[in-house]
């Protein structure tokens, strides 16, 4: 059985306990490969070589570092199939999502800040007749960055490349449920160039690898997507240390549809933001409100699509729903459809697991499900479930619309359907979400800001805000 090992200075390494964990595939609920269970003397030798290639790559011209960056990319793109496949055994997606867009966006990132740091500017200020003052941005250090299971490579690198694009070096965790990618992208690393110990790939628990990044003094940087209540943890513990930090959390996002909308566009598409990767992705629309004269006919059509979907093997070219992630998930997210029946909800479709034969029949299946007829306030339409669970609820008029999405305590994202350009402007400013799409979804410029709002966490990635993020201000006044 294979053994996935650490990746630390250059050098794939087992872990020092001799220990490991079972990875399982989700769609066959067997185990597949080991990972290692890591903990803070593992992460203390990542550091250790991070450390030590810090001079040099903050020195590296950002030419090169770009040049290195780019054949990083290709080198994604040039193992795309084996990356797809090594992603939906681990996640349980289909396969065609993950080679059609995780895999592909994990190259655009790299691709992006790779030539984004050529154009990198600061600031000069000419003090009247007396003296310039000018801003430097220089890399902080070693950055730690810790990514979640749902989007593993394409999340990963989300982090990983504008913190090497900027001159930092870096110790990186991805989740114990979904290691794979990771650890193929250390060989294409190596294979591209870059220096050992500027990446350094720690595998395990975040009980264990993650709190000993988080609390290592000599990692200064601390990127995060997870949970509300691990970001909290992590809050609390970064901030006596006065670490810099931003934190991508969880979302509970209004899929706002008016009546006027193109009804077809908002009913194709949001099938799509309810379900999409078994709805495993932080800015699904998982509450779906739509205005009342629109409301019965909407609900009749999506349950017609949303029957429709093929939940079936990933691996099968034609599966439009895969597994849940886990076991534990599996029974989160049931947890919540029996707790949707007892705060009165109704569900017109799903609401089981799905039974499966072959390779797959102990697999984490879930049917997609649609639940109406629950109040705004109940658990149900409150919490992040992160499954393929949608809630329809119908509203009357912009004020109604505005306060029931935003009557959460998340604000991560919202999308908002109509044909009334006014109306869009007006009720996309007063949204309290971090993005708002208007008429789509999951259409994402690599320059604009990313994070969120409340709950959903602090801080913002994408752009040139990744890029400050990731780099310490300083101002240099000379004096004429």
């Amino acid at each position: 059985m294979l053994h996935i090992t650490s990746f630390i200075d250059g050098k794939f390494v087992p872990p020092i306990s001799g220990q490991f964990l079972d990875n399982v595939d989700p769609a066959a609920g067997t185990v597949y490969s080991k990972v290692p269970d890591s903990d803070a003397r593992d992460v203390d030798a990542a550091v250790k070589a991070a450390q030590a290639a810090f001079p040099g790559w903050a020195a590296t011209p950002a030419a090169e570092r770009s040049r290195i960056l780019l054949a990083i990319a290709q080198g994604i793109e040039d193992n795309l199939d084996d990356l797809a496949r090594a992603e939906c055994i681990d996640t349980g997606k289909p396969l065609r999502l993950a080679r059609t867009v995780d895999i592909p966006r994990a190259a655009s990132n790299f691709r992006f800040f790779a030539t984004a740091i050529l154009h990198f500017h600061s600031e000069a200020y000419r003090t009247d007749q007396l003296a310039l003052n000018y801003t430097l941005r220089q890399p902080r250090g070693v950055a730690g960055l810790i990514s979640p299971w749902n989007l593993p490579l394409y999340l990963f690198t989300w982090k990983v490349a504008p913190a090497l694009a900027t001159g930092n070096t870096a110790v990186a965790k991805p989740s114990e449920l979904t290691p794979m990618t990771a650890h193929l992208l250390a060989d294409i690393c190596n294979k591209a160039g870059l220096p050992p110990g500027v990446l350094n790939i720690v595998h395990g628990l975040g009980s264990k690898v993650g709190a000993a990044i988080v609390a290592h003094p000599a990692i200064r940087t601390i990127s995060f997507t997870g949970g509300t209540a691990t970001g909290a943890e992590i809050a609390r513990t970064a901030a006596p240390l006065f670490k810099k930090v931003t934190l991508e959390l969880g979302g509970k996002n209004p899929n706002v549809i008016f009546a006027d909308a193109d009804m077809e566009t908002a009913l194709a598409t949001g099938l799509r933001s309810s379900f999409e990767n078994q709805g495993q992705i932080c800015l699904c629309g998982s509450r779906i409100l739509v205005e009342k004269p629109a409301y019965s006919a909407f609900v009749e059509r999506l349950v017609e699509r949303t029957t429709k979907l093929k939940v079936g093997d990933p691996l099968e070219e034609d599966t439009d729903q895969g597994a849940v992630v886990s076991k534990n998930h599996f029974d989160k997210v049931m947890s919540y459809l029996r707790l949707a029946r007892e705060e009165g909800g109704k569900i017109l479709c799903g609401g089981e697991a799905a039974k499966m034969s072959g390779r797959c029949a102990a697999g984490y299946f879930i049917r997609p499900t649609v639940i109406v007829d629950l109040p705004m306030q109940c658990r149900t339409n409150q919490e992040e479930i992160f499954g393929p669970v949608v809630t329809i609820t119908p509203f009357e008029g912009e004020e109604q619309a505005i306060e029931m999405a935003n009557g959460v305590p998340y604000g991560l994202s919202a999308t908002l359907w109509t044909r009334d350009l006014n109306r869009a402007h007006r009720v996309a400013e007063r949204l309290e979400s971090g993005t708002v799409w208007v008429n789509c979804w999951l259409l994402r410029d690599l320059r604009t800001p990313f994070g969120g709002m409340k709950q959903s966490g602090v801080g913002r990635e994408g752009g040139e805000e990744a890029l400050r993020f990731f780099t310490e201000p300083k101002t240099v006044c000379v004096k004429y």
